[in-house]
Order: C-alpha cells, then structure tokens, then sequence
C-alpha cells in the first residue's frame, strides 16, 4: 500500500495492490465508500494489459520503441493500431503485424480530420491514446472526448519551450540542459499534468542537430517510463498535477 496527503489541496490518495482469489468488485466498492468520505473516489482495476492506439506523424523512434516493447510483452499493453497523419511509418509498423491507418490532414477542416480519427479509435476502445511524436494540435472538442486516455510526449523539459521547434529555441537560448516530457494532454498546449521528465548536459560544441539527436534517445525513454506508470495504474491526476507511486 502507498499512501500520499496532499494538504494544500485537502485530498488523501492511495493505491493497494494485492493477489487473492476472485472476489465482488461491485460489493467492494460499496463496502469501501461506505467508510469512506461521501465525495471519495474509489477505484478498482483488476484489468492487467490495457489497450491503446498510437498516433504518430513521420518520427519514427517513439513508435519503433513501442513496437519493440509490444513485440515482446513488456509494455504492459496491447497496441490496437497505429494512426498517421502522413503515410511514412505505415512500413515500419507492419512490420510488427500491428494494423495503420492514414488518416490525412491536408485539404480538409480540422472537424472533418478528427470525425475520421474517432471513427477509427472508437473501434478499438481503447483505455490509452499515446500521442508518439504526432504534430498535430488538437482540438478543445476531441481532447474532451477522451478527456484523461491522451498522453504526449513533448521534446523539451517543460514548461520551458512550449510549442513547435523546441531544440532550436534551447539553442538560440544557449541551454546547459535538454529533456523531455511525458504530460496528460489538455486544451492547454503542452501544459497537461506531467508524468515524467528527464534531462541531459549539452554544452556550446551542440548544434540544434546534435540536440535533436540526443533528446530522441530521452524522448523514447521518458515516453516509455510513463507508459509503463500509467499502464500500470501507478498515476493519480489532481488538478493540473500528478501523484506517483512507483
């Protein structure tokens, strides 16, 4: 059992991980709210391997790692499909016997493009959507739709460097650090609760290429690392915030 008081705002998280033979989730349930504070959340999740799409755009070390790790069961889910808004990966994905769809975005309205995007995610319902290098901003209304399943990955130790070209702003700013981040996605770009960050050294010999080079190995690394915490139910989202135990 782990447990966490936050006292700022007034709440009581834990997380019980135990073995035991079958039992009734629903008089469970019962049986701990009724101890429990009437606004309390209770949660049980016996399901081990959940199930996730990935959306990718033309970057292909997140979604090569991904595939990897699904390959050989260490994910601690099973990839459904893998969605592109360029045709670029579909090569390397069926390669690992995982469907892809291209599903593009030019010449035609953002509502249009996601009405496509749902139609094929929702066929897989799945528990996770893993935003693997997919540039594309989306929007209030389908970041609602799956309010909570959406993780990014984003190329900078946020909250420095929102947006677009995050490497070549670290360079012209002459950084002595780089990093990544794993962030639940919200209508706020690049500001979701964060899940994991990790940084490197770099030094005046990097150019914006060496940088895009080396934060691809952290990219991946952080990508997975939070996978892993979510996947495993390891996650608790309060406020714009996050509650770990690992």
């Amino acid at each position: 059992m782990r447990e966490f008081v936050d006292e700022i705002a007034n709440q009581f998280f834990a997380r019980i991980e135990c073995d035991g033979s079958s039992f009734d989730e629903k008089n469970l349930v019962l049986e701990l709210r009724s101890v429990l504070p009437a606004y309390s959340e209770v949660i049980i999740n016996p399901k081990v391997e959940k199930r996730i799409v990935i959306m990718v755009t033309k970057e292909y070390h997140c979604l090569g790692d991904a595939l990897i790790r699904n390959y050989f069961n260490t994910l601690n889910a099973n990839v459904c499909c893998v969605i592109g808004n360029y045709d670029t990966l579909r090569e390397l994905t069926k390669k690992y016997e995982v469907p892809f769809y291209h599903v593009s975005h030019e010449n035609k309205t953002k509502l249009v493009f996601e009405e496509e995007l749902k139609t094929i995610i929702n066929e897989y319902e799945p528990d996770y959507i893993v935003l693997a290098k997919f540039m594309r901003i989306l929007s209030p209304e389908f970041v609602s739709h799956y309010e909570g399943k959406l993780i990014n990955i984003h190329h900078s130790f946020l909250p420095a460097f929102i947006g677009a070209s995050p490497y070549r702003k670290a360079f012209e700013r002459g950084v002595k650090l780089i990093g990544a981040t794993a962030h639940y996605v919200t209508n706020d770009l690049d500001e979701g609760p964060i899940i994991v960050q990790q940084t490197i050294p770099v030094n005046h010999t990097f150019t914006v290429s060496d940088m895009v080079i080396s934060g691809k190995e952290i990219e991946k690394s952080v990508l997975n690392k939070a996978m892993q915490l979510v996947f495993q139910d390891r996650v608790f989202r309060s406020g714009n915030k996050t509650i770990i135990f690992e």
